[in-house]
């Protein structure tokens, strides 16, 4: 069952943090199977608090999305995004 990764950016702190975050985060694809499905796109919020970005990422599974998120590349990418700005992140399995 197909499984998403939503990543909502809620306030930017320091761009040159995330563009450092955007140069890491680059080279974590690897062997995992991602698709991107939305990248800081335009969007419109109808209820709740307002977002600054939105990225929706497209994985096989549950399992394989978490292999990515936990990945030692993408952990080390990872702390430029909290020095840089302030998200959610959402793991939601699809149907």
């Amino acid at each position: 069952m197909p499984a998403y990764v939503i990543l909502i950016r809620e306030r930017m702190r320091d761009e040159d943090a995330m563009a450092r975050y955007a140069e890491a985060a680059k080279g974590v694809r690897g062997d995992h199977k991602i698709t991107p499905l939305a990248f800081y796109g335009a969007h419109e919020v109808r209820e709740g608090a307002d977002a600054d970005g939105v990225v929706i990422l497209s994985f096989p599974d549950m399992a394989a999305a978490k292999a990515w998120y936990d990945s030692p590349e993408y952990t080390a990418a990872r702390e430029h995004r909290y020095q840089a700005a302030d998200y959610r992140v959402i793991f939601v399995e699809g149907v």
